[in-house]
């Protein structure tokens, strides 16, 4: 089989495998000659040999394909993430040494049977968006479709590797935007996890307390089966935080028929004069209006004040105890320059920065609470090398507008393919949300993909149907409410208490009746489902925390209780029904068309 063939997603190299229309050997051996047609790109730092991956083939002998999730899956990893008897430089050949062991979330991926193929390209010490920080012999990475602009970095050989083919998936790292910025240049999908989730032990720091390990796919599909074996607990690592239930295995086509997301106030968007990439956002904010979802705008400010903490604050300073030992004369100029600056930062700066961080954190959390996900672009606009070179400070910081505050705020975020402009390039949107919302980021993503249906990576293959199933829990829920709890009455704290939002005023499918319950106060109705004699309710969706779900329940008396109803749409939500024995003694006020118009 010729590799050409091939649109390198998981489940089709692993059907090839099956088939026996290719073998791991024959694919990686076809890989590494087709690596040497881009040379010219500076997509590796250390490309390995056939020689040097025999090993990680020979292991899979003992193996089927159906015995380990990554069973013959070609990788890269970024050049600051350990992978053991290789240099790790991070770009810099007087820093470079050679680790004995894999770094932890390299270690997970090779024992589900994926292949390393070499360590990528990198903006210096992983300080940059721009992927043109990387001195001699290595050269900047050369963006995956057009080669005059730059890749995006500091993840940049991880994201071109991806999209012209040459691997599956890599692994990128995110402080302030490389595994985020890397993959809308290159039309790629890009999942920045919660913090901790993916080990950082093994990998060389930029800021250690923000950092993370990111995933770069050509599919969300790819990318939620590469989080889900790398998203392993390590207790070695300081900074490691397990995985929550609700964040595991909920991935697919979202089960709701709406949600919600909300986008900055339109004065606090910028695209930086790229009118293209402006009328691209306001498409894709079209699109997931179409998909059901309901749009909203937000103040953006206590993120954009945050983001500014990251290189305007004592943070830098964190940047320098990564690089503590390494003469500023063997770094770049320009990163040299980045790490010369707060220097006379104090311990008072760097509180004075942390209380100014956690008002910020304040501000958002009921933001991020009130929608399933918050919408940005990847990056306004997009540059020719030329013009980073000429001008490396300020259109870096341009890069970084949208997502230089998600890890000091403690985010989770997947950047996914929005489109193309004039000139053939790439444009992307991120979802982000707060922590541990990986997964139903990536359902987000993945209907937003399934929907574009755009080709992959630098290549015209078309997307692969994803066939994942919904599982799992979402953050939130969607709860019909038709009696007390309808708001401004008299049980609507109940919901309010435990953060629920009115989502919408609607009516039930016209297969109900309303019965006034005996007792009170507090009155209450009952809706029974009548497909015969019913008639359409008037009813209110709530969004609830899922976590909060479970007291809420619990406080419903007899003969209410919680289970399905059909709301106009015909679709089916969660609401209250009522056990049908209680009509001997309540009274039917179907006719009134709901409780409002009865009490």
């Amino acid at each position: 089989m010729d590799i050409n063939t091939l649109n390198m997603s998981i489940p089709e190299i692993q059907k090839a495998y099956r088939q026996g229309s290719i073998t791991p050997q024959a694919l990686i051996e076809q890989l590494l000659t087709a690596s040497e047609q881009y040379d010219d790109h500076n997509i590796w730092i250390s490309r390995l040999s056939i020689e040097r991956i025999q090993p990680y083939l020979d292991r899979l002998a003992d193996y089927s394909v159906d015995d380990l999730p990554l069973y013959g899956i070609p990788f890269a990893i970024k050049d600051n993430i350990d992978l053991a008897g290789v240099p790790t430089t991070a770009a810099c050949a007087d820093f470079s040494y050679q680790p004995d062991e894999h770094a932890h979330v390299v270690e997970q991926l090779i024992k589900a049977g994926a292949i390393p193929l070499g360590k990528t390209n990198l903006d210096q010490f992983a300080t940059g968006l721009v992927g043109v920080r990387s001195p001699e012999p290595w050269g900047a990475c050369k963006n995956s479709i057009n080669p005059e602009y730059i890749s995006g970095g500091s993840s940049a050989g991880s994201a071109v590797a991806v999209a012209l083919g040459l691997v599956s998936f890599s692994l990128g790292t995110d402080t302030a935007g490389s595994g985020r910025v890397p993959a809308a240049f290159n039309n790629l999908v890009g999942l920045k996890p919660s913090k901790g989730l993916l080990s950082t032990r093994g990998v060389v720091p930029a800021c250690r307390s923000l950092d993370c390990v990111t995933i770069f796919t050509r599919t969300t599909d790819d990318a939620n089966q590469v989080f889900e074996i790398a998203a392993d607990f390590d207790q070695n690592d300081a900074y490691a935080r397990p995985n929550r239930d609700t964040n595991k295995r909920n991935y697919g086509n979202i089960e709701r028929p709406s949600f919600r997301f909300a986008t900055p106030q339109v004065d606090q968007l910028n695209f930086f004069g790229n009118k293209e990439v402006e009328a691209g956002f306001k498409q894709a904010i079209e699109t997931l209006r179409q998909l059901g979802g309901i749009h909203q705008t937000i103040d953006f400010s206590p993120f954009l004040t945050a983001a500014k903490l990251l290189y305007e604050g004592p943070w830098v300073a964190e940047r320098r105890v990564a690089t503590e030992g390494v003469d500023h004369k063997s770094m770049l100029p320009v990163i040299a320059n980045i790490l010369a600056t707060q220097k006379d930062a104090l311990a008072d700066d760097l509180f004075k920065a942390q209380y100014k961080l956690q008002a910020c954190y304040q501000q958002v959390q009921p933001i991020l609470a009130d929608y399933d996900f918050i919408l940005t672009p990847t990056a306004g606009t997009i540059y020719t090398i030329d013009q980073v070179l000429a001008d490396p400070i300020q259109l870096n910081s341009n890069l970084g507008y949208y997502t230089n505050f998600m890890n000091l705020l403690d985010c989770s975020a997947v950047a996914v393919p929005a489109g193309f402009i004039s000139s053939g390039l790439p444009y992307g949107v991120t979802l982000f949300s707060r922590a541990f919302s990986d997964t139903r980021l990536l359902s987000f993503a993945n209907l937003f993909q399934q929907q574009l249906n755009l080709p992959l990576g630098a290549s015209q293959h078309e997307l692969p149907k994803s066939n994942q199933k919904p599982t799992g829990v979402m953050d939130t829920v969607e709860v019909v409410v038709c009696g007390a709890h309808l708001e401004g009455l008299p049980l609507n704290w109940q919901l309010t208490d435990r953060g629920g939002k009115l989502v919408r005023k609607t009516h039930s499918s016209a297969h109900y009746r309303l019965y006034a319950l005996a007792g009170g106060p507090p009155y209450r109705p009952g809706m029974i489902r009548d497909e015969q004699n019913g008639q359409q309710i008037e009813v209110e969706v709530w969004s609830l925390p899922t976590a909060k779900l479970g007291s809420f329940v619990a406080n419903i008396p007899a003969p209410l209780g919680i289970g399905k109803i059909e709301l106009e749409d015909s679709n089916w939500y969660v609401g209250f029904i009522c056990e049908s024995y209680v009509l001997n003694t309540a009274t039917d006020i179907t006719h009134k068309g709901g409780w409002r118009n009865h009490i």
